[in-house]
């Protein structure tokens, strides 16, 4: 487990790469945290970090967003803040991207989870009183959290 305590949003750069370096070999990275913690942010500096150079956005309405970075390397990124029934990623076919081998960032990962694997990077993010960040990475391997 790794924690990164009063992140800033003038870090947000430097934090990303922490967060590649520690999850480095999963291809499943979810994201938890309260609305408005910054999970979309950070997701965009990461993929800066990739040099994903399209506009990175919550694909809030199209749950998937699919990015391609100057390798041509393919990143998928999920928001299924709007899904009711878990079920309901079936119709995107969320085996075929979880399974794909590549890069998965997922937010509101919590309301899908019978269909997640049993392991990825867990990136938990807290908000203080002073708008400040607790990053807290973790590896959950077959579905135990292992730090």
């Amino acid at each position: 487990m790794k924690i990164i305590q009063n992140v800033g949003i003038h870090q947000i750069d430097e934090v990303a790469k922490e967060i590649i370096g520690y999850c480095t070999g999963e291809h499943l990275w979810v994201f938890k945290g309260d609305m408005g913690a910054g999970k979309t942010t950070l997701i965009k500096a990461i993929a800066k970090c990739f040099g994903i150079g399209d506009l990175v956005s919550s694909p809030t309405f199209s749950i998937v967003n699919e990015y391609r970075n100057f390798k041509n390397e393919i990143f998928y990124h999920f928001d299924f803040y709007r899904i009711e029934d878990p079920k309901e990623v079936l119709e995107i076919g969320i085996d075929e991207y979880l399974d794909s081998g590549h890069l998965c960032w997922l937010e509101w990962a919590e309301k899908i989870a019978e269909y997640l694997p049993l392991d990825f990077a867990l990136i938990s993010i807290k908000v203080d009183e002073s708008d400040l960040r607790t990053i807290t990475l973790e590896k959950v391997v077959n579905g135990k959290r292992n730090g």
